[in-house]
């Protein structure tokens, strides 16, 4: 039996029943070569699974809004139940899953937006050490030795969160054992106080680590609670600079005592306009009158900002205003 000879153009890399165009072999070669350099997003919906497969590096960029052009992110615009198999995701279950008028744009843009990005071993890496930088870089410049007013530096904080992170895993340790150690239901008794009545949980701060789900911000201000509530070395919020200004007419005006009184019943005197704003200045660093303006410049401490900012809100109607002068108040050497 002779064997076949391949036809001009054509190409038959070992296999002879199976005869493909050259230039599409090698397409399809590039094609295998370019997915290797992928990143894939993840979202399941409707008791499925799919994906769309990305430009390493370009999801992120888009989700930050670096990227605002979707062609630089998709390798391939198209839905897949399994991109390295090349399975594309039919329009029924596209339309089962996302419904059936949705264009399949909006549905990627969905699976890009709320999926999870797929990353290997080196770049989950890379990830982490990136967000834990930040989230460092972060907190460093927000917290100060309450005794100095100056900032730590960065591996002193990062020594302090360390310290914190093992004291968590230590005590979710301790805290597994001691359920397997003890018998019956399960069920915990509440702390009580002396009048018997149980007393409300505490929110703790602790904190187990960097992670990558979560925005280095949100995971700075974890942080920040925690190295302030457990004090692993003596921290404190570095203070705000501020300028309120306020038209001279209702600075003598009274303020509305607050109803109740204080703890023992006794009613407290409501004060002026002008008491109750420097009462939220803990240092005052000048006050003076420009025309009918009254100035002050000081520090607070950034948990009464919200508090002194409504107030000059409501109580002068409009006349007085907060200006951030300096978000945090540090002292470098």
């Amino acid at each position: 039996m002779s064997r076949q000879i391949n036809q001009p153009g054509m190409y038959n890399p070992d296999m002879s029943h199976f005869k493909i165009p050259r230039f599409l072999y090698r397409l399809l070669l590039s094609n295998q070569i370019r997915l290797t350099n992928v990143s894939l997003v993840r979202l399941k919906k409707g008791k499925k699974r799919f994906e769309i497969a990305c430009y390493k590096n370009k999801v992120l960029e888009w989700r930050s809004g670096i990227e605002t052009d979707l062609d630089e992110v998709l390798q391939i615009p198209n839905v897949f139940l399994n991109v390295s198999k090349g399975q594309t995701a039919p329009s029924a279950d596209l339309a089962k899953a996302f419904g059936k008028d949705k264009p399949l744009n909006e549905i990627i843009l969905e699976i890009l937006n709320k999926g999870e990005l797929q990353v290997g071993e080196k770049e989950r890496a890379a990830q982490l050490d990136r967000v834990h930088n930040e989230v460092i870089s972060i907190v460093a410049s927000k917290l100060v030795d309450p005794r100095t007013k100056r900032v730590y530096t960065t591996g002193m904080i990062e020594k302090a969160l360390d310290m914190l992170s093992s004291q968590a895993h230590h005590q979710q340790g301790d805290k597994k054992n001691n359920v397997a150690e003890q018998p019956g239901s399960g069920t915990a008794t509440p702390a009580t106080g002396d009048d018997g009545e149980a007393k409300p949980r505490t929110k703790e701060h602790i904190w187990t680590g960097v992670v990558t789900t979560k925005s280095a911000k949100s995971q700075a201000l974890e942080a920040m609670k925690a190295l302030i509530a457990n004090q692993p070395i003596p921290v404190s919020r570095a203070r705000m600079r501020l300028r309120i200004t306020c038209s001279t007419n209702v600075l003598k005006q009274a303020v509305k005592a607050p109803k109740g009184g204080d703890a023992e019943g006794e009613q407290k005197a409501p004060g002026t306009v002008k008491d109750k704003i420097l009462g939220y200045v803990e240092q005052v660093e000048q006050q003076d009158v420009l025309g009918s303006e009254w100035e002050v410049v000081g520090f607070v401490e950034p948990g009464a900002f919200k508090g002194l900012s409504d107030f000059v809100g409501n109580e002068t109607k409009g006349q007085g205003r907060v200006e951030v002068l300096d978000m945090a108040v540090t002292h470098e050497d």
